[in-house]
């Protein structure tokens, strides 16, 4: 018997961020969209717990315990009263520290193939509450679709899309850590006064509609900033492009991925094309989104 579930990679078109509270953590206002750049976990019986992983950059993915997929096995198993003895296998094809919530990702499809395979028969709020206690992305990349997360970015609203949006995703050369980049976002504002979190009613219009155009000119990242500073070869892949003709251009989360929203899959294409062409990137991808959240993929 074994489980596989698919869970989609996600892009940030809004993330607002306040500033640091006494825990450590920022306030936010997060408007996820999930595209459709899949990591797969496969859930087999196993006398101990292990994790194996394959895919690009698979060797950069802790196998121990710290992995997000057996911190998830490892909570369910315990709400239920049974041990989680078994071998999770992850085929990697969302990028590894690109910040588009690939370790979150694996958490969450780990989590709904634990279920299935146990036979636990948690709810769903019992699910999302445990993602909300593995990390503040891990609750969307169970929901998927489009929502806007506040707190920490745990606390999901669905939102409604009116058509699909294609993107290109360009990845770099190296990752970028997330504590870094808040570290580095409370260090450039320091001093200065940062407004609380709001999402932008213009976005939220925008994906409604399923507008590009109007999407493209509410885009923002408050990020972006930070992971620009810390590393500064971005900023040349971001205007390769929005040369090439991308419709806007932006950090994807705390980065180090960049992404570029695109009117068609033949503009995305040509943007694809021409960002390779650039040398500013490892490699690029296209997706569309909204993708649907944590899915069974098989079973048997």
């Amino acid at each position: 018997m074994s489980v596989t579930v698919r869970v989609p990679a996600k892009v940030n078109v809004q993330l607002a961020v306040g500033a640091a509270r006494t825990d450590g953590f920022h306030d936010l206002a997060n408007v996820f969209l999930a595209v459709g750049l899949y990591d797969e976990i496969t859930v087999t019986p196993a006398d101990e717990l292990r994790v194996t992983c394959e895919g690009p950059d698979a060797d950069q993915v802790p196998l121990d315990r710290t992995n997000l997929a057996a911190r998830a096995a490892e909570a369910l198993a315990e709400r239920h009263g049974r041990s989680p003895d078994v071998h999770l296998h992850i085929a990697k094809d969302i990028p590894v520290a690109g910040g588009m919530a690939g370790g979150s990702a694996d958490g969450a499809g780990a989590l709904v193939a634990c279920d299935a395979l146990w036979g636990t028969g948690a709810s769903r709020d019992e699910l999302l509450e445990i993602c909300a206690e593995l990390g503040s992305d891990v609750p969307f990349s169970l929901v998927g679709g489009a929502a806007l997360g506040i707190g920490r970015g745990e606390q999901l609203t669905p939102l409604e899309v009116g058509g699909t949006f294609q993107w290109v995703f360009a990845m770099a050369g190296r990752g970028l850590s997330t504590p870094a980049v808040f570290r580095e976002f409370d260090r450039l504002g320091e001093g200065t006064d940062i407004p609380d979190p709001v999402a932008s009613g213009e976005l939220l219009a925008a994906l409604a509609k399923g507008d590009p155009d109007a999407l493209a000119a509410a885009v923002s990242n408050d990020l972006q900033p930070a992971a620009l500073s810390l590393f500064p070869e971005l900023a040349g892949t971001l205007a390769a492009g929005r040369a090439a003709g991308a419709l806007t251009a932006l950090v994807s989360g705390s980065g180090p991925t960049t992404a570029f929203l695109v009117r068609d899959p033949e503009s995305a294409a040509a943007v694809a094309q021409a960002l390779l062409a650039s040398g500013t990137c490892r490699t690029v991808r296209t997706a569309s989104g909204p993708a649907p959240g944590a899915t069974v993929a098989a079973a048997g």
